[in-house]
């Protein structure tokens, strides 16, 4: 018996796997295709082919902009377009790319659902050009929490009113989505999922563990406001001279000058953007992982970075700002430490505990490592294989009840 037909829509794809371009989408759509047939209709970016089986994954890419100049999708959209005013120009041609190429998928791919990652501009243009095909939209945070104007949320409604099923990272998202006029039954909180490896138990996480030097702190994220780098740095320069550490801040993005020049004087390094071996090796050098995201002055935040997931399958010592979708993640004291968003001082005397206290960090990291299991991507591809199937079905009775 054929299996369904999938659509999957995003914007964030990696240009080969494993290079250290978010791989969230990526990762559940080859989950996914355990039970779907699956298409991924994305963005080209630079290094990308405009046709690849990834798997048992169909990718297809569509162009939008002269290829010397089509980098709009080269990681997030909404910081590209702050970092460099002239990728407005692309917008507009990405907009358009991407209805057109939408378009033909659907008629040619013919899929029984659609799984629409972003409420904008993926909803959108999945409500225009393909307004019968069940849908399940998914919004990792930023498309809620960011672009909030009265004209915003009206699209955001009618995209939003339109999806069979919504889901998001954390109840706070959640409850945006009703607001905005989701019903309570027909959203619900699923976050991605993470790679889970061998590393089960404490002793093998610290057999792999790199012990050379001081203990290291580190970071990984886009280098943009909403993840907090600043206040880190501001916490690691009040940390008393007593203590021998190393930081690493492992990522890349707009605010990346300006880190390194209020970084300067400290012992740490930046990274750049890691791919995936690169991560893999930087979480085991690291004692520490702290993820100090903040609320922006745009009003964007993380919704669950997979970053987070991702440090608990390493089995990381964790700590995490006070933030919906963070702090739902982390059980404070058993698989991570929590602090107080924005408050340099607080997370200071988090990192100082932690440094002083080798003994806490193991049993941290072996609560970190029990966290993982509940975050896996096969747990999660199932759950979300397993909502889409629901969709399918209620369309289907749906269908038998009209007249």
């Amino acid at each position: 018996m054929a299996r369904p037909r999938l659509l999957v829509l995003a914007s964030t794809w990696p240009a080969v796997p494993e290079d250290g371009t978010p791989s969230f989408v990526r990762d559940l759509a080859l989950q996914e295709a355990s039970d779907f047939e699956v298409l991924a209709l994305v963005p080209r970016v630079p290094g990308s082919a405009a046709r690849e089986h990834d798997g048992p994954l169909r990718v297809l890419r569509y162009r939008f902009f002269p290829k010397r100049w089509e980098d709009l999708a080269d990681g997030a959209i909404l910081e590209n377009l702050r970092r460099r005013r002239s990728r407005w120009l692309q917008l507009p041609f990405f907009l358009l790319g991407q209805t057109i190429a939408t378009a033909r998928a659907v008629r040619s791919f013919r899929p029984d659902v659609i799984h629409v990652h972003w409420i904008i501009p993926q909803g959108i243009v999945a409500r225009l050009v393909a307004p019968g095909v069940p849908k399940l939209l998914t919004s990792p945070g930023g498309d809620l929490y960011a672009l909030d104007s009265p004209l915003m949320r009206r699209v955001k409604r009618w995209v939003l009113g339109e999806a069979d099923r919504v889901t998001v990272m954390n109840r706070d998202m959640m409850q945006r989505a009703i607001t905005l006029g989701v019903a309570p039954d027909h959203v619900q909180v699923l976050p991605m999922g993470t790679r889970v490896g061998t590393t089960t138990d404490l002793e093998t996480a610290e057999a792999v563990r790199d012990r050379t030097g001081p203990p290291r702190v580190f970071f990984v994220g886009r280098l943009v406001e909403k993840k907090g780098v600043h206040v880190l740095i501001e916490a690691l320069r009040l940390l008393p001279s007593r203590l021998d550490w190393t930081a690493e801040i492992g990522g890349d993005g707009p605010l990346r000058a300006a880190l390194e020049a209020q970084a300067a004087g400290l012992p740490i390094g930046f990274l750049g953007q890691l791919d995936r071996p690169a991560l893999d090796a930087a979480f085991r050098r690291s004692d520490i992982v702290v993820f100090p995201s903040v609320l922006s002055t745009s009003g964007d935040q993380d919704g669950l970075p997979v970053a987070i997931l991702d440090a608990f399958a390493a089995g990381a010592c964790v700590v995490v700002s006070d933030l919906p979708g963070l702090n739902e993640a982390v059980d404070d004291g058993s698989s991570g430490v929590i602090v107080p968003s924005d408050d340099a001082a607080a997370l200071t005397a988090a990192i100082e505990r932690l440094l002083d206290d080798p003994a806490r960090r193991s049993r941290l990291q072996a609560g970190a490592l029990a966290r993982a299991d509940d975050y896996s991507l096969e747990t999660a591809g199932e759950l979300y294989s397993a909502l889409l199937h629901d969709i399918l079905a209620a369309r289907e009775a749906a269908g038998r009840q009209s007249p």
